[in-house]
Protein backbone atom coordinates (compact mmCIF):
# COMPACT_ATOMS: atom_id res chain seq x y z
CA UNK A 1 0.00 0.00 0.00
CA UNK A 2 1.28 3.71 -0.79
CA UNK A 3 4.35 1.87 -1.99
CA UNK A 4 4.57 0.27 0.99
CA UNK A 5 5.91 3.28 2.47
CA UNK A 6 9.17 3.61 3.88
CA UNK A 7 10.10 0.18 2.45
CA UNK A 8 10.34 0.70 -0.82
CA UNK A 9 12.78 3.43 -0.56
CA UNK A 10 16.30 3.68 -0.67
CA UNK A 11 17.70 6.55 0.78
CA UNK A 12 21.06 7.42 2.19
CA UNK A 13 20.15 5.82 5.66
CA UNK A 14 19.04 2.73 4.09
CA UNK A 15 22.09 2.56 1.68
CA UNK A 16 23.87 3.27 4.68
CA UNK A 17 22.50 0.81 7.32
CA UNK A 18 22.11 -1.76 5.03
CA UNK A 19 25.86 -2.44 4.22
CA UNK A 20 27.13 -2.07 7.83
CA UNK A 21 24.49 -2.99 10.52
CA UNK A 22 25.00 -4.71 14.11
CA UNK A 23 22.85 -7.69 15.64
CA UNK A 24 23.90 -8.13 19.07
CA UNK A 25 21.26 -10.86 20.02
CA UNK A 26 21.44 -13.68 17.52
CA UNK A 27 18.33 -15.54 18.99
CA UNK A 28 15.43 -16.60 17.32
CA UNK A 29 13.63 -15.50 19.76
CA UNK A 30 14.13 -11.95 18.93
CA UNK A 31 12.56 -12.16 15.99
CA UNK A 32 9.25 -11.43 14.98
CA UNK A 33 8.22 -13.30 11.10
CA UNK A 34 5.57 -11.40 9.18
CA UNK A 35 4.20 -13.80 6.40
CA UNK A 36 1.39 -12.98 3.39
CA UNK A 37 0.94 -13.54 0.04
CA UNK A 38 2.46 -11.03 -2.55
CA UNK A 39 0.48 -7.87 -2.95
CA UNK A 40 -1.52 -8.73 0.19
CA UNK A 41 0.15 -5.27 2.06
CA UNK A 42 3.02 -6.80 3.74
CA UNK A 43 5.69 -4.37 3.28
CA UNK A 44 2.96 -1.75 4.35
CA UNK A 45 2.26 -3.73 7.47
CA UNK A 46 5.73 -3.86 7.95
CA UNK A 47 6.40 -0.24 8.60
CA UNK A 48 3.69 -0.04 11.01
CA UNK A 49 5.20 -2.76 12.92
CA UNK A 50 8.58 -1.20 12.60
CA UNK A 51 7.14 2.42 13.25
CA UNK A 52 9.99 3.43 15.89
CA UNK A 53 12.87 1.82 13.75
CA UNK A 54 13.31 -0.59 16.64
CA UNK A 55 14.09 -3.64 14.33
CA UNK A 56 16.63 -4.40 12.07
CA UNK A 57 14.54 -4.77 8.67
CA UNK A 58 15.23 -8.26 7.09
CA UNK A 59 13.14 -8.10 3.78
CA UNK A 60 12.10 -11.22 1.99
CA UNK A 61 15.00 -13.66 2.91
CA UNK A 62 13.42 -16.99 1.11
CA UNK A 63 14.20 -15.13 -2.11
CA UNK A 64 16.20 -18.21 -4.22
CA UNK A 65 17.30 -15.97 -6.68
CA UNK A 66 18.71 -13.20 -4.61
CA UNK A 67 19.87 -14.88 -1.56
CA UNK A 68 22.21 -17.49 -2.42
CA UNK A 69 21.41 -19.67 1.37
CA UNK A 70 17.92 -20.01 -0.21
CA UNK A 71 18.77 -21.44 -3.26
CA UNK A 72 17.33 -24.64 -3.04
CA UNK A 73 13.96 -23.17 -2.16
CA UNK A 74 11.29 -23.69 -4.82
CA UNK A 75 9.35 -20.12 -4.82
CA UNK A 76 6.79 -21.46 -3.26
CA UNK A 77 7.94 -24.24 -1.20
CA UNK A 78 6.04 -26.51 1.03
CA UNK A 79 6.93 -28.24 3.51
CA UNK A 80 4.97 -30.55 6.38
CA UNK A 81 5.37 -29.88 9.98
CA UNK A 82 7.15 -32.56 11.21
CA UNK A 83 9.45 -32.87 8.13
CA UNK A 84 13.40 -32.32 8.64
CA UNK A 85 13.82 -29.96 5.98
CA UNK A 86 17.53 -29.92 6.98
CA UNK A 87 18.44 -28.74 3.69
CA UNK A 88 16.58 -25.83 4.54
CA UNK A 89 16.73 -25.05 8.52
CA UNK A 90 19.99 -23.61 8.69
CA UNK A 91 19.14 -21.08 6.56
CA UNK A 92 16.11 -20.06 7.91
CA UNK A 93 17.71 -19.98 11.53
CA UNK A 94 20.14 -17.61 9.69
CA UNK A 95 17.40 -15.39 8.57
CA UNK A 96 15.60 -15.49 11.95
CA UNK A 97 18.67 -14.91 14.17
CA UNK A 98 20.48 -12.32 12.22
CA UNK A 99 23.71 -14.14 10.95
CA UNK A 100 22.17 -13.58 7.25
CA UNK A 101 24.00 -11.31 5.71
CA UNK A 102 22.52 -9.80 1.93
CA UNK A 103 22.64 -7.65 -0.47
CA UNK A 104 18.99 -8.07 -1.10
CA UNK A 105 17.62 -8.69 2.25
CA UNK A 106 19.26 -5.87 4.11
CA UNK A 107 18.58 -3.05 0.72
CA UNK A 108 15.54 -1.54 3.25
CA UNK A 109 17.34 -1.79 6.54
CA UNK A 110 17.71 1.65 8.81
CA UNK A 111 18.95 0.21 11.52
CA UNK A 112 22.56 0.00 12.69
CA UNK A 113 22.53 -1.57 15.97
CA UNK A 114 19.58 -3.96 16.88
CA UNK A 115 18.63 -6.65 18.96
CA UNK A 116 15.52 -7.66 17.33
CA UNK A 117 14.69 -8.19 13.91
CA UNK A 118 11.35 -8.38 11.81
CA UNK A 119 11.68 -10.68 9.06
CA UNK A 120 9.35 -10.34 6.24
CA UNK A 121 8.53 -12.64 3.87
CA UNK A 122 5.72 -13.49 0.77
CA UNK A 123 7.34 -17.01 -0.01
CA UNK A 124 6.68 -18.55 3.40
CA UNK A 125 3.01 -19.45 3.98
CA UNK A 126 3.12 -23.17 2.83
CA UNK A 127 6.18 -23.02 5.44
CA UNK A 128 5.25 -21.58 8.45
CA UNK A 129 3.95 -25.02 9.94
CA UNK A 130 7.44 -26.39 9.61
CA UNK A 131 8.54 -22.88 10.83
CA UNK A 132 6.54 -22.76 13.70
CA UNK A 133 7.73 -26.50 14.34
CA UNK A 134 11.27 -25.69 14.03
CA UNK A 135 11.05 -21.81 15.64
CA UNK A 136 8.67 -22.19 18.60
CA UNK A 137 8.96 -18.93 20.31
CA UNK A 138 9.69 -16.60 17.71
CA UNK A 139 6.29 -14.91 17.54
CA UNK A 140 4.69 -15.01 13.75
CA UNK A 141 2.08 -13.27 12.06
CA UNK A 142 0.53 -14.01 8.90
CA UNK A 143 -1.12 -11.03 6.97
CA UNK A 144 -4.44 -11.49 4.59
CA UNK A 145 -5.85 -9.62 1.97
CA UNK A 146 -9.25 -9.88 -0.41
CA UNK A 147 -8.20 -11.95 -2.70
CA UNK A 148 -10.02 -10.19 -5.21
CA UNK A 149 -7.49 -7.01 -4.52
CA UNK A 150 -4.19 -9.73 -4.38
CA UNK A 151 -5.13 -11.27 -7.99
CA UNK A 152 -5.99 -8.15 -9.66
CA UNK A 153 -2.92 -6.62 -8.65
CA UNK A 154 -0.50 -9.40 -9.54
CA UNK A 155 -2.04 -9.50 -12.74
CA UNK A 156 -1.83 -5.45 -13.39
CA UNK A 157 1.93 -6.51 -13.17
CA UNK A 158 2.09 -9.60 -15.19
CA UNK A 159 3.09 -11.71 -11.87
CA UNK A 160 3.86 -15.33 -12.20
CA UNK A 161 1.33 -17.64 -10.28
CA UNK A 162 3.30 -20.60 -9.34
CA UNK A 163 0.65 -22.67 -9.63
CA UNK A 164 2.76 -25.02 -11.88
CA UNK A 165 5.46 -25.06 -8.85
CA UNK A 166 2.61 -26.05 -6.22
CA UNK A 167 1.33 -28.83 -8.51
CA UNK A 168 4.56 -30.23 -8.79
CA UNK A 169 5.21 -30.60 -5.28
CA UNK A 170 3.65 -33.88 -4.21
CA UNK A 171 3.36 -33.25 -0.43
CA UNK A 172 1.69 -30.24 -0.82
CA UNK A 173 -0.88 -32.03 -3.70
CA UNK A 174 -1.51 -34.95 -1.18
CA UNK A 175 -2.24 -33.10 1.82
CA UNK A 176 -3.79 -30.14 0.42
CA UNK A 177 -4.44 -29.97 -3.34
CA UNK A 178 -5.63 -33.29 -4.28
CA UNK A 179 -9.19 -32.51 -4.51
CA UNK A 180 -8.95 -29.24 -6.06
CA UNK A 181 -5.98 -30.56 -8.74
CA UNK A 182 -8.43 -30.61 -11.78
CA UNK A 183 -9.21 -27.00 -10.86
CA UNK A 184 -6.25 -25.66 -10.53
CA UNK A 185 -5.11 -27.10 -13.58
CA UNK A 186 -7.49 -26.38 -15.85
CA UNK A 187 -7.61 -22.43 -14.73
CA UNK A 188 -6.69 -20.36 -17.78
CA UNK A 189 -7.21 -16.34 -17.00
CA UNK A 190 -4.47 -14.68 -15.34
CA UNK A 191 -6.32 -13.65 -12.41
CA UNK A 192 -8.34 -16.83 -11.74
CA UNK A 193 -4.79 -18.33 -11.34
CA UNK A 194 -3.78 -15.68 -8.90
CA UNK A 195 -6.81 -16.35 -7.28
CA UNK A 196 -6.43 -19.63 -6.70
CA UNK A 197 -2.59 -19.49 -5.98
CA UNK A 198 -3.77 -17.23 -2.85
CA UNK A 199 -6.11 -19.57 -2.05
CA UNK A 200 -3.25 -22.48 -1.89
CA UNK A 201 -1.08 -19.99 0.26
CA UNK A 202 -4.05 -19.02 2.44
CA UNK A 203 -5.40 -22.31 2.65
CA UNK A 204 -2.26 -24.46 4.34
CA UNK A 205 -1.12 -21.95 6.97
CA UNK A 206 -5.33 -21.77 8.36
CA UNK A 207 -5.02 -25.19 8.11
CA UNK A 208 -1.80 -26.18 9.64
CA UNK A 209 -1.87 -23.41 12.13
CA UNK A 210 -3.93 -23.28 15.66
CA UNK A 211 -5.15 -19.93 16.59
CA UNK A 212 -2.56 -18.96 19.11
CA UNK A 213 0.46 -20.40 17.21
CA UNK A 214 0.28 -16.92 14.89
CA UNK A 215 -1.45 -13.65 14.88
CA UNK A 216 -3.94 -13.17 12.08
CA UNK A 217 -3.78 -9.59 10.85
CA UNK A 218 -6.21 -8.36 7.91
CA UNK A 219 -4.72 -5.73 5.27
CA UNK A 220 -8.54 -4.26 5.46
CA UNK A 221 -8.95 -4.10 9.29
CA UNK A 222 -5.63 -2.19 9.12
CA UNK A 223 -7.40 0.80 7.36
CA UNK A 224 -10.23 0.87 8.57
CA UNK A 225 -9.96 -0.24 11.94
CA UNK A 226 -5.93 0.51 13.11
CA UNK A 227 -5.82 -0.41 16.53
CA UNK A 228 -8.28 -2.82 16.09
CA UNK A 229 -5.79 -4.28 13.14
CA UNK A 230 -3.16 -3.61 15.20
CA UNK A 231 -3.91 -5.41 17.95
CA UNK A 232 -2.85 -8.85 17.26
CA UNK A 233 0.21 -8.11 16.32
CA UNK A 234 1.28 -6.11 19.02
CA UNK A 235 -0.25 -8.33 21.68
CA UNK A 236 2.17 -11.03 20.26
CA UNK A 237 4.89 -8.91 20.62
CA UNK A 238 3.88 -8.28 24.59
CA UNK A 239 3.56 -4.51 23.60
CA UNK A 240 0.60 -2.28 23.65
CA UNK A 241 -0.18 -0.42 20.10
CA UNK A 242 2.44 2.90 19.43
CA UNK A 243 0.57 6.17 18.23
CA UNK A 244 3.11 6.28 15.37
CA UNK A 245 2.03 3.16 14.16
CA UNK A 246 -1.78 4.50 14.58
CA UNK A 247 -0.79 7.64 13.01
CA UNK A 248 0.44 6.34 10.22
CA UNK A 249 -2.48 3.68 9.96
CA UNK A 250 -4.61 6.39 9.39
CA UNK A 251 -2.96 7.93 7.15
CA UNK A 252 -4.10 5.27 4.49
CA UNK A 253 -6.51 5.93 2.17
CA UNK A 254 -9.25 3.29 1.79
CA UNK A 255 -9.66 3.15 -2.69
CA UNK A 256 -7.33 -0.19 -2.02
CA UNK A 257 -10.06 -1.84 -0.31
CA UNK A 258 -12.37 -2.20 -3.66
CA UNK A 259 -10.14 -0.96 -6.29
CA UNK A 260 -9.84 -4.04 -7.87
CA UNK A 261 -13.65 -4.15 -8.55
CA UNK A 262 -12.73 -1.93 -11.94
CA UNK A 263 -10.62 -4.28 -13.37
CA UNK A 264 -12.47 -7.39 -12.63
CA UNK A 265 -15.12 -8.61 -15.32
CA UNK A 266 -18.29 -10.33 -13.95
CA UNK A 267 -17.18 -13.67 -15.07
CA UNK A 268 -13.82 -13.65 -13.76
CA UNK A 269 -15.67 -12.24 -10.37
CA UNK A 270 -17.88 -15.59 -10.99
CA UNK A 271 -15.13 -17.57 -11.41
CA UNK A 272 -13.22 -16.00 -8.24
CA UNK A 273 -16.21 -16.50 -6.09
CA UNK A 274 -16.38 -20.55 -7.35
CA UNK A 275 -12.79 -20.92 -6.36
CA UNK A 276 -12.97 -19.38 -3.30
CA UNK A 277 -16.12 -21.74 -2.07
CA UNK A 278 -14.36 -24.87 -3.25
CA UNK A 279 -11.59 -24.04 -1.15
CA UNK A 280 -13.66 -23.01 1.86
CA UNK A 281 -12.36 -19.72 1.76
CA UNK A 282 -15.59 -17.68 1.31
CA UNK A 283 -15.54 -18.22 4.88
CA UNK A 284 -12.87 -15.70 4.99
CA UNK A 285 -13.69 -13.57 2.26
CA UNK A 286 -16.37 -13.27 -0.40
CA UNK A 287 -18.02 -10.43 -2.62
CA UNK A 288 -17.98 -8.11 -0.40
CA UNK A 289 -14.96 -5.91 0.55
CA UNK A 290 -14.06 -7.01 4.37
CA UNK A 291 -12.76 -10.31 6.21
CA UNK A 292 -14.46 -12.67 8.49
CA UNK A 293 -12.50 -12.85 11.19
CA UNK A 294 -14.47 -15.67 13.11
CA UNK A 295 -14.54 -17.83 9.75
CA UNK A 296 -10.60 -17.29 9.94
CA UNK A 297 -10.53 -18.93 13.09
CA UNK A 298 -12.90 -21.58 12.79
CA UNK A 299 -10.97 -22.97 9.62
CA UNK A 300 -7.85 -22.87 11.56
CA UNK A 301 -9.74 -24.71 15.13
CA UNK A 302 -11.17 -27.59 12.07
CA UNK A 303 -7.88 -27.65 10.49
CA UNK A 304 -6.65 -28.71 14.17
CA UNK A 305 -9.11 -31.13 14.70
CA UNK A 306 -8.85 -32.67 11.73
CA UNK A 307 -5.18 -32.95 11.79
CA UNK A 308 -3.98 -31.40 9.17
CA UNK A 309 -1.72 -29.39 11.72
CA UNK A 310 0.16 -32.97 11.77
CA UNK A 311 0.83 -32.53 8.09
Amino acid sequence: MRGGGPYMRRGPVELIAGAVRLDLDRDPRSAVLLAGSGRSGTSWAASLINCRNEYRYVFEPFHPERVPEFANLRRRQYLRRGEAGEEFLAAARAALSGRLRSRWADRLNRRFVSRRRLVKEIRANLMLGWLRENFPQTPMLLLLRHPFAVAASRARLGWRDNLDDMLGQRRLVEDFLAPFEARLRRASSPFERHVLAWCVENLVPLRQLAPGEVALLFYEELVLHPEQGLRPAFAALGRPVPREALAAARGAGREGLEGWRGRVGEGELRRGLEALRAFGLDRVYGEGPLPDRAGALGLMREGVAGGARKG
